[in-house]
């Protein structure tokens, strides 16, 4: 087995799906810690500092929404939700508040294992030959995944970032849905265009838009960065 290339929190209330992720993990050379409720993720998140977070939503003590936006007070690592419900609300609920992802239950190892491998080498892409986009009161930094908006650095989850990202670098190029989910969360994604409303919808709430630029909504077609 390769070296450790990560540290993986697994949360979830049943034991055995636990220790089944963590076999699959550890297998393919990921550092893992297992709790089985909100309030043990919380104190094993601030000790243990994963790379990445794969968060059951129904758990017992505090739900895996609120530690969700605990934390996303002050964290923006990779967040993969677990749900056994695959109800269209807890989906777009968890991506609001910030999750990159999500995963129904009953799923494949294999296709865990993809989906944890794909948020971490999107969330660590090597980013030497990557530009600052600037522009009015607004800087988007991909060296350090930062946004500066009005001179206040903006927490942003990575997918709302790597959205925003691309379509500044691509200033007034109008994308579908289809082809941002495939640009940004990868073609073997299996979400809808809900989830890129979702993203935008947040951008949106955190960037008001400046005197010569705003996320345009294209009728019919999808999303723009629109620069005058």
């Amino acid at each position: 087995m390769e070296g450790k290339i990560g540290k993986v929190l697994v949360v979830d209330d049943d034991e055995n799906i636990a220790e089944v992720i963590k076999m699959y993990l550890e297998s393919s050379g990921y550092d893992t810690k297992v709790c089985h409720d909100g309030k043990e993720a919380e104190k094993e998140f601030s000790k243990y500092k994963p790379d990445l977070v794969l968060l059951d939503i129904m758990l017992p003590h505090i739900d895996g929404v609120d530690v969700l936006k605990w934390i996303r007070k002050d964290s923006m690592i990779p967040i993969i939700m677990l749900t056994a419900k695959g109800d269209t609300f807890d989906k777009v609920l968890a991506l609001e508040l910030g999750a990159d992802d999500y995963i129904v239950k009953p799923f494949e190892p294999k296709e865990l294992l993809a989906r944890v491998k794909a948020v971490l080498r999107r969330y660590n892409a090597d980013s030497d030959n990557k530009e600052v986009l600037k522009f009015d009161s607004l800087v988007v930094d991909v060296n350090s995944y930062s946004v500066l908006y009005k001179e206040q650095e903006i927490k942003m989850p990575p997918k709302e970032f790597e959205l925003l990202y691309y379509l500044a670098s691509n200033k007034n190029r109008v994308f579908t849905r289809e082809q941002l989910l495939c640009e940004v969360w990868g073609y073997d994604y299996p979400g809808d265009s809900r989830t890129v409303d979702v993203h935008v919808k947040r951008l949106r709430e955190k960037l008001e838009g400046g005197s010569n630029w705003q996320i345009q909504t294209v009728w019919g077609v999808g999303y723009k960065f629109e620069v005058k």
